[in-house]
């Protein structure tokens, strides 16, 4: 393991993690993937609210991960957060989505 993800590992708070989280989508494509996976996300979970299908959950996993993912690997070329740190990740995730809906941070 290296001492990066060690670092990553040992932050105790969500407030100390989203300064790094931040430094890991610098990338403006990374972070528009996001923010459309994201709103993707929403769109099915409420069609699973209105249809009540299960299946939507998967889509909206699917769409989640795979955008952020294309994200990472092809244009900001590192490795997803949600990797050292999964909730402190998910969290930033919808915390940088409000940030770009807000402007504070660019899309």
């Amino acid at each position: 393991m290296s001492s990066s993800t060690d670092a990553v590992k040992q932050m105790s708070s969500f407030a100390e993690f989203y300064p790094f989280y931040l430094g890991e989508h610098r990338n403006p494509t990374c972070r528009r993937l996001h923010f459309v996976g994201s709103t993707l996300v929403l769109c099915c979970l409420a069609a699973l609210a209105y249809t009540g299908n299960a299946w939507w959950l998967l889509g909206a996993t699917l769409v989640g991960y795979g955008f952020a993912w294309i994200g990472h690997f092809g244009f900001e070329k590192n490795k997803p957060a949600s990797f050292k740190r999964p909730l402190y990740s998910f969290m930033g995730d919808w915390v940088m989505y409000k940030d770009i809906w807000t402007g504070k941070i660019p899309f």
